[in-house]
């Protein structure tokens, strides 16, 4: 009796939310008070803010062609209006599997809550899960695409996992934030339980320039981690060891997710930041060649007992 090893697929549908989710808090550079809540959407719409204190209610697509800005956070703007401060929301849906929401909220900025994903995550969770009735489709990646800017790039190559995997490093000047990597394979439980809670960081001697150019207006230990040159002021200090690259990764993948659709591929990355994530956004789609759409992952592998009968059969078919 012959074994034969036999890959098979299984295909995903998309997912919403299933109840209302509503939120509200500090925006970290605007310092403004805003209120918003997520809501169901239909298939194959993605996900669409939509600014209600403004006339019109105008709605701004959560895709890259629609982001504006980089500089120290992401800004989407489409019809006169803008968001800022997208990736950690963005961030909450993708590791989360939520392919298409409506966010209003009725400010410039959402909300830095406690400077991670952890809340949204939390909503979101408590919210549940629908799912729709069309395929969630990935982008494969068959060749490699990189980006490179001076020492940062961000490579995204060809992977057979069925989920896109991260290998991230930083190396920054400063005792706390000197050689840190994390590399995993990218799946809900990971975001869940290592990247989602990972806080935003800053340096408490480029507060007054931030302010000074109208920005950190927010910001408190409450939403941030803050590094002086020789301790961390938080109160508690880090959630973990290495929470600094965590955060890059969780901002990564809240940037990633502006293309649009799941990635399958490895991220290979170094001091990238939003500006650099955005440039990978681009190159993919710059770059059609490279990848392609499918609505089917690897479920599993499994060896099958086959009769020499059918092995005979199976050679037949062949000839």
């Amino acid at each position: 009796m012959a074994c034969l090893l036999l890959n098979t697929f299984t295909m995903m549908k998309q997912q919403t939310i299933k109840n209302i989710i509503e939120f509200s808090g500090v925006g970290l550079h605007t310092g403004c008070q805003v209120r918003g809540r997520i809501m169901p959407s239909c298939a194959d719409t993605g996900i669409t803010f939509f600014r209600r204190d403004l006339q019109g209610a105008p709605a701004i697509r959560a895709t890259s062609s629609n982001v504006i800005s980089t500089s120290y956070a992401t800004t989407l703007g489409a019809r006169g209006a803008t968001v800022s401060t997208i990736e950690h929301i963005m961030a909450a849906f993708y590791g989360m599997g939520v392919d298409n929401a409506i966010v209003e909220i009725d400010g410039p900025e959402v909300p830095i809550l406690d400077g991670s994903s952890v809340e949204f995550v939390s909503m979101i969770e408590s919210s549940g899960l629908a799912t729709l009735s069309a395929p969630r489709r990935y982008i494969v990646i068959k060749k490699p695409i990189k980006v490179i800017e001076d020492d940062k790039y961000i490579f995204l190559l060809p992977t057979e996992e069925a989920e896109l995997s991260i290998n991230y490093s930083i190396d920054f000047s400063h005792p706390f934030l000197s050689k840190q990597s994390f590399s995993r394979l990218f799946t809900k439980d990971v975001f869940r339980k290592e990247l989602g809670s990972a806080r935003t960081f800053g340096f408490l001697k480029d507060v007054e320039m931030l302010r000074a150019n109208g920005l950190a207006k927010g910001g408190s230990l409450e939403n941030a981690i803050v590094i002086s040159d020789t301790e961390i002021l938080n109160e508690g200090g880090l959630r973990y060891p290495d929470e600094f690259v965590r955060h890059k990764v969780l901002d990564l993948m809240g940037d990633i997710a502006l293309v649009g659709a799941p990635i399958r591929g490895k991220i290979i990355a170094y001091r990238s930041g939003h500006a650099l994530n955005h440039k990978l956004s681009q190159e993919i789609w710059r770059k059609p060649g490279s990848w392609e759409f499918s609505d089917s992952v690897h479920s599993e592998e499994r060896l099958i007992a086959k009769s020499p009968m059918l092995l005979d059969m199976d050679k037949m078919a062949t000839v």
